[in-house]
């Protein structure tokens, strides 16, 4: 699953909204790195405040459909 849009290709480095690079049909992987560090101290709050442990959490992420990744 795809938590950010922009993604940047492995083999070119061009960056697109695809996982499939319309350049040079590589792949291509999420763009920036991860919002907080795995070691974060205060990350048992953080994912209290966003409802990350309720259950319905996981269905309101952000997906691609099908045609945008073609």
């Amino acid at each position: 699953m795809v938590r950010q849009l922009l993604q940047k290709c492995l083999d070119c480095g061009a960056y697109c909204l695809t996982t499939i690079c319309p350049e040079c049909g590589g792949t291509a992987q999420v763009a920036a790195p991860m919002k907080w560090s795995p070691e974060d101290k205060r990350a048992h709050l953080r994912r209290k405040l966003d409802g990350v442990e309720q259950e319905g959490w996981a269905q309101s992420l952000p997906t691609l459909s099908n045609s945008e990744e073609e």
